[in-house]
């Protein structure tokens, strides 16, 4: 078993900049790795204090119906003092081979969270990819 962590950015505290900001990420995560959703099994989403207009879990289920066994988990971030405004976190697990080349997706205002998972050859602008 793998653990995938990625984190992003919502632009507002709303159900649409929420949903676009998490579907984001999630297409990103797909894009890059190619996880089979039947290797994934559990999801868990943190938010910061300052996004409640939605579960970023229903977001996913809505767009990914084919998690429906994946176990999917919204918690909210501990809160630190000056720490980055409405940010969004997932943590993956998934059952991938020990070798396997891992992307972890940090995009919009969560780029700086951790530098030394964005791997240059793949750091590309976020690109439109298919809605499901």
């Amino acid at each position: 078993m793998r653990a995938i962590r990625g984190a992003t950015t919502a632009s507002e505290n709303t159900e649409s900049a929420i949903s676009i900001a998490v579907s984001e990420l999630l297409q990103e995560l797909e894009y890059r790795n190619r996880i089979d959703p039947d290797r994934i099994i559990s999801v868990i989403f943190t938010a910061t204090k300052d996004l409640d207009a939605v579960f970023p879990a229903a977001i996913a289920r809505r767009i990914y119906p084919n998690w429906q066994d994946v176990a999917l988990m919204d918690v909210q971030q501990m809160h630190v003092e000056g720490s980055l405004a409405r940010c969004i976190r997932f943590l993956i697990h998934a059952h991938l081979p020990a070798d396997a080349k891992i992307y972890h997706p940090y995009l919009h205002g969560a780029r700086h969270l951790r530098p030394d998972r964005i791997n240059p050859k793949l750091d590309l602008p976020v690109i439109a990819h298919k809605q499901h």
